[in-house]
């Protein structure tokens, strides 16, 4: 009786340690490519507002011709 008991014990023991790692594993991922989305917004909107930035400072000269073309 006691060494079923003992070896159910360590069993579950086991399970919950498992359990545990699969659960750490899983949170960080989650927080791995959490960052790294979050990395390549912040990247693709900064590009963004770099070329805002620099198309303000000086547009070019076909994007004139284009608009101005067709009227």
């Amino acid at each position: 009786g006691g060494a079923a008991a003992a070896a159910a014990d360590e069993r579950s023991l086991y399970i919950m340690r498992v359990v545990q790692i699969a659960v750490m594993c899983v949170l960080a991922l989650t927080v791995v490519f959490g960052i790294f989305f979050l990395g390549c917004n912040l990247l693709i909107k900064s590009e963004g507002m770099i070329n805002f930035l620099v198309k303000d400072r000086r547009p070019s000269k076909e994007v004139e011709a284009v608009v101005v073309g067709p009227y």
